[in-house]
């Protein structure tokens, strides 16, 4: 399975962007489509997930009401919503997903199918 982000870049405080991810060769309709991000001298965090299933979605506390996390099931393909960005959000964002839902969605180490990341850059 390979996952394909995309639509990073620099942008300014307060503005928005959007990611996708494109799942080719595996349809992840019963498990956990997410993002996380990095940045620089950090671990990697959660950003956002959806519970494919159940069509319930989360949020790292850091972007809530801020970031939207959303799917496409016709084109295998979720998206990350970001708006009102801080410098704080400059990382590499990642998208990963699993086959089926774990309680603990928020860490990375339940994931085995990882995108390549895309830059994400806030200046203030």
């Amino acid at each position: 399975v390979q996952l394909q982000a995309s639509g990073g870049g620099l942008v300014q405080a307060g503005d928005s962007l959007r990611l996708s991810c494109t799942a080719n060769g595996r349809a992840f309709s019963t498990g956990a489509m997410t993002w996380f991000r990095q940045g620089p001298g950090k671990e990697r965090e959660f950003v956002a997930g959806i519970r494919s299933g159940a069509m319930m979605k989360y949020y790292g506390d850091s972007v809530k009401g801020r970031f939207s996390i959303s799917r496409d099931n016709g084109k295998n393909t979720w998206y990350l919503q970001m708006n009102s960005l801080k410098p704080d959000d400059t990382a590499v964002y990642y998208c990963a997903a699993r086959v089926r839902w774990t309680v603990e969605y928020y860490s990375p180490k339940h994931y085995d199918n990882w995108g390549q990341g895309t830059q994400v850059t806030v200046s203030s």
